[in-house]
């Protein structure tokens, strides 16, 4: 059995809106083993984000408890939050979030500047390249990429630093349907090849399908947790 890489146990948020209290996540509890490609889907508002956020040590739970490899995220600071984030985690987002005066290649290295192998990256970072086929962009600026060129880009750089586990939030939601899923297959070839953890959240049951496992979020409570073989196509076929 893989290990446990990422542990959710009874967690609750809530937020304050005026007087009104707003619970986010009720009581979650499940746990992502190694080399899982997990989506966490449902409706705006169902709490799937807050989970990623959680997961990566971006905000704190008001309630229970997030494990890292082992390690409760509730009790770290920020500067030992920042350090897990830079050594152990990956991240991809809708919005690409790439520097627009740094080029393709310096992009990717940018997570490992940080790092104490950071001159052992810059090699890891043209390997990387090629990987999610961008051979020969490296020298490029984003804008002058396309929005599946720029989300590869993304992917890239959060392997670059060879995380235990990569978020991905909505990575989809920018792109055309055909973009997206072509995107969707390299994270699904990486998982193959790498052995990378990735969870991600998404709308689109398309999409949904390539997915390993599915859990399923509805008004901040986990109402259904799906393996390969119940979930459909994509990957439940393998």
């Amino acid at each position: 059995m893989n290990a446990t890489v990422l542990e959710y146990q009874a967690v609750g948020k809530q937020y304050r809106l005026g007087e009104m209290r707003l619970d986010a996540l009720k009581a979650v509890s499940f746990s992502i083993a190694k080399g899982e490609f997990t989506a966490i889907v449902g409706p705006s508002g169902s709490g799937k984000s807050t989970l990623l956020h959680l997961g990566a040590g971006l905000d704190k739970p008001s309630s229970g408890q997030v494990y890292l490899l082992g390690r409760d995220l509730t009790r770290f600071g920020p500067r030992e939050l920042a350090t897990v984030r830079n050594r152990e985690l990956g991240f991809v987002f809708q919005s690409f979030n790439l520097i627009p005066v740094l080029n393709v290649l310096e992009n990717i290295e940018y997570p490992s500047l940080l790092s104490a192998t950071a001159r052992k990256n810059r090699g890891r970072a043209a390997e990387l390249l090629e990987l999610v086929g961008l051979r020969g962009q490296g020298a490029k600026r984003p804008n002058m990429l396309s929005g599946g060129q720029r989300q590869r880009v993304a992917i890239a750089r959060a392997l670059v630093n060879n995380p235990s586990i990569v978020f991905a939030d909505e990575p989809t939601a920018n792109l055309d349907h055909a973009t997206g899923e072509a995107i969707m297959n390299l994270m699904v070839d990486l998982n193959r090849q790498l052995g990378t953890t990735f969870v991600f959240s998404t709308h689109d049951p398309r999409i949904v399908a390539m997915a390993q496992r599915v859990i399923q979020m509805e008004d901040g409570c986990l109402v259904a947790d799906s393996h390969a073989g119940l979930v459909g196509a994509g990957m439940a076929k393998q």
